[in-house]
């Protein structure tokens, strides 16, 4: 089940927290950088970032998330975080299909690690295309998607 999160409630934002720490770690590690910013945010960060954020449940339980700001007539999706342990089990595909569902029609922009391959392939499969990289840190690249 898909729904709003809403992330300015403590608890809810320990959730995404909880899961968005492990699965930056996983970035990291492919793109040998660990200065991703959700890997230090705080609670409070959270609760203040603006974002929209959709969940992933499975009996009450969060198992991923995609989050995106609409400005005009574009969707920034800036995370989409899958429970390392459910890696590879379509979360992020329905979180992706359903936010692009939604809004339909509109154009969509997401950065992800140049590096991370299994984030670009779901998103070209969607079908986002590769507008540009952009240097993080020396030597350290993110690509940058649209749709």
């Amino acid at each position: 089940m898909i729904r709003e999160i809403d992330h300015r409630n403590d608890a809810e934002a320990k959730k995404i927290q909880r899961i968005q720490r492990p699965a930056y770690l996983v970035e990291a590690e492919l793109m040998g950088f660990e200065g991703i910013p959700q890997l230090k945010e705080s609670v409070l960060e959270i609760q203040n970032s603006g974002e929209t954020f959709l969940g992933y449940f499975e009996q009450e339980l969060l198992k991923g998330f995609i989050s995106y700001k609409k400005e005009n007539n574009t969707i920034d999706i800036h995370r989409l975080v899958v429970d390392p342990g459910h890696f590879r089990k379509g979360i992020g595909r329905e979180l992706l299909a359903s936010l692009t569902k939604a809004f339909e029609g509109m154009e969509f922009i997401v950065s992800t690690g140049k590096a991370n391959k299994p984030a670009k392939n779901l998103y070209t499969s969607f079908g986002f295309t590769e507008s540009e990289d952009f240097e993080v840190a020396p030597g350290i690249f993110c690509t940058i998607l649209k749709k």
